[in-house]
């Protein structure tokens, strides 16, 4: 017997809304950087507000590359609230991710920039989408992040 093949669906767009990069240097873990997330919008599969507080805790590789695992809140209309938890990894040429660093415009065909999307909440109209992993391609922007997520059948 074999394994069903995924596909996937477009779930929902997502605007992450950055505060200043804060650069911790070389930690236990590595080059340690913590991007604060200060708003943003949800919208598709349900609608929200990205609330402030969460953060993206960034580890950046000896080849530029960076690991990203977000976490921040959003609430819904109706005061629900969701937790969105993206793991995944920048990464690109050299000069392409020191141009990004800086904030610069640079088309995102030029670099490779994916995460997983898991979602947390005890709404009960939001609960499938905890049963659920979501793919996101995702654009880099000087003060944000945006992202389609797509859910894996």
């Amino acid at each position: 017997m074999s394994a069903p093949v995924p596909d996937l669906e477009r779930a929902f767009r997502v605007v992450v809304h950055l505060g200043p990069l804060q650069d911790h240097g070389m930690t236990r873990a590595g080059h340690r950087r913590v991007v604060p997330i200060v708003g943003g919008s949800v919208s598709g599969a349900f609608e929200a507000e990205i609330l402030p507080g969460g953060a993206d805790w960034q580890i950046v590789r000896a080849d530029g590359s960076i690991e990203v695992d977000a976490q921040y809140s959003a609430r819904t209309p109706s005061g629900a609230l969701v937790l969105l938890h993206a793991t995944g990894v920048r990464t690109g040429p050299p000069d392409v991710l020191a141009a990004l660093l800086r904030g610069e415009s640079v088309d995102s065909s030029e670099y490779y920039f994916r995460t997983v999307v898991r979602i947390e909440t005890s709404d009960a109209t939001l609960a499938p989408l905890q049963h659920a992993l979501f793919l996101a391609a995702a654009v880099r922007e000087a003060e944000r992040v945006t992202y389609t997520a797509y859910r894996v059948t």
